[in-house]
């Protein structure tokens, strides 16, 4: 699969970073900037983190740039192995392109502002 990044061509990369939010009832996966290989373990141990809680998921991804093979694997991993549906807030449209190229969208609910605006999801608190 070719390189897909969104933002205007000719801009330096963005250094990505993955954070997990451990919270009694979820656990918050942030993405921001490009998420690829060079993150690879940073992602992966947010998964294993997330798996080990036993909580539902939800993915932060408004700030994301770009995310590689290794980082869409990483979440249909986090959708399949987390129980309940996997709540996936605001993907770029880089993103949502490769969801559906993929179907790992048909994995999780996917949730836009405009959505989470009218009342039919939460927005995640206090994520920057």
């Amino acid at each position: 699969m070719g390189e897909i990044r969104s933002g205007e061509g000719g801009s330096s990369p963005e250094r990505g970073s993955v954070h997990a939010l451990l919270e009694p009832d979820r656990t918050r996966v942030v993405l921001s900037g490009e998420v690829d290989v060079a993150l690879d373990t940073e992602f992966t141990e947010a998964v294993a983190e997330a798996e080990a809680a036993g909580a539902r998921a939800e993915v932060d991804a408004r700030h994301l740039t770009f995310i590689d093979s290794s980082g869409m694997a990483l979440l249909a991993r986090l959708a399949s192995r987390t129980p309940g549906r996997t709540v996936l807030f605001d993907p770029p449209e880089v993103l949502r392109f490769l969801l559906t190229v993929t179907k790992i969208g048909e994995l999780l609910e996917v949730v836009t502002s405009d959505a989470a605006e009218n009342g039919s999801q939460e927005p995640p608190d206090g994520v920057a």
